[in-house]
């Protein structure tokens, strides 16, 4: 055996030392040392990167608490109502993340607030989709929010009519998730944002808090499944809880930087606004109005319009407001119903386009009328809306649309 194991040996390129020792040559013993020099090279390398990496930095300003700063997430804050609700709570000093999964949404708007905001700690971007529950946890887990505005949601009536499952899901579904992850991370408050359409057509106007909610399409369900979600955590929750029930949302900032820009293929369910913008550009060849045989003044149906400005406000202001262990629900409106035909003359005044009009019949899902009784909310967080001017709210919006005829895509 011994002189098997010398011979081979041997053949390893190694000499008989004294004491049957091998031992091995120079040339070897520098390539080894090579190897175990390179090993070790490698993985400081490694440890460097790893502690460079998100998961081993030091905590930055969105993911730890600090005293006299709000941190709020602000959900669909890539969309036109989201996206100014962020920029209003900007400009108050509050901390801001939007998430969004720009399905509806726009990153030209992130953009412009990202632009307008640039110092670090004051505004960051998620992509993310609500309805993924991993992403959500990761979110929150990484972020120290004070507060939540949920506003991501599709909110196409029409839409709804035809394709309910999708909104089931992303309304009702994805409210949960986010709804899970904001007691599992106790955040203080949660600002929903919900719509007067979940008290369906009533019997009396105008609408109250308490009105009887009896939707009368995916839309308004969807939503009235969210908002019955909310009340029930919230009555064994330390939580602060608003909810705003708000009308026809219209306008623009005053100043210029931010606007509606729905994706082109939505145009069809789209808000009004946007369809009278439309066939004022050219864009499409008029405006179509569907029913004409309602009970109301002139046969159309009759909406409260609120300014998104006004909107906006309503909802820092229940932020500030919230209480813990309170539940607030307020419509938010100007408390003045306006007919669509009003609605269309104002906007040809806005445009200065006398724009064509086609009178069809009525579209599924919709009611003959609907506009709110703000007295609560006046009384509980004093608030009334101050854009009540409709033709003055479509001129603002209009001059954005001029300037931006693509959108936020230049």
């Amino acid at each position: 055996m011994l002189s098997f194991s010398r011979a081979r040996s041997q053949g390893r390129n190694t000499r008989p030392l004294t004491g049957g020792m091998d031992y091995l040559e120079p040339k070897r013993k520098t390539n080894v040392m090579g190897r175990v020099i390179l090993v070790v090279s490698l993985t400081a390398l490694c440890i460097i990167m790893l502690k460079h990496a998100p998961s081993f930095t030091s905590p930055t300003a969105f993911s730890r608490s600090e005293e006299g700063v709000t941190h709020v997430l602000v959900t669909g804050g890539a969309g036109y109502i989201g996206s100014h609700a962020a920029l209003r709570l900007l400009k108050d000093s509050y901390r801001v993340t939007i998430v969004d999964n720009l399905s509806r949404g726009n990153l030209g708007a992130v953009k412009v607030l990202q632009g307008l905001f640039p110092e670090p700690g004051r505004l960051q971007f998620i992509y993310a989709d609500l309805g993924d529950a991993k992403a959500v946890e990761k979110i929150f887990s990484e972020n120290a929010f004070d507060a939540v505005m949920h506003f991501a949601a599709v909110a196409y009536v029409g839409e709804s009519t035809l394709d309910p499952l999708k909104y089931y899901h992303n309304i009702t579904s994805n409210t949960l998730v986010v709804l899970e992850a904001v007691a599992r991370h106790k955040v203080k408050k949660l600002i929903y944002s919900s719509t007067c359409a979940t008290y369906g057509e009533p019997e009396k106007m105008p609408i109250v808090e308490v009105t009887p909610q009896v939707p009368i399409n995916p839309y308004g369900k969807a939503k009235k499944m969210a908002e019955d979600m909310i009340l029930d955590f919230s009555k064994n929750s330390d939580m602060a809880v608003m909810i705003l029930r708000y009308f026809n949302v219209i306008g623009s900032d005053p100043e210029g930087r931010l606007g509606e820009a729905p994706k082109p293929e939505l145009r069809e369910h789209g808000r009004i606004s946007g369809a009278c913008f439309d066939a004022a550009r050219g864009v499409i060849p008029g405006l179509q109005v569907k029913g004409t045989d309602y009970k109301t003044g002139d046969g159309t149906c009759v909406r409260d319009y609120i300014d998104v400005t006004d909107l906006v406000d309503a909802h820092v202001k229940a932020l500030e407001k919230a209480k813990p262990k309170n539940v607030g629900i307020y419509n938010v409106g100007t408390g003045k119903g306006r007919s669509v035909k009003e609605f269309v003359e104002a906007c040809k005044k806005a445009t200065g386009v006398d724009i064509k009009v086609d009178f069809l019949p009525r579209r599924p899902g919709d009611y003959a009328e609907v506009y709110s009784d703000p007295a609560k909310i006046l009384r509980d967080l004093n608030w009334s809306a101050r854009f009540t001017n409709l033709q003055e709210s479509l001129e603002v919006a209009w001059k954005w649309q001029k300037t931006h005829p693509h959108g936020y895509t230049s």
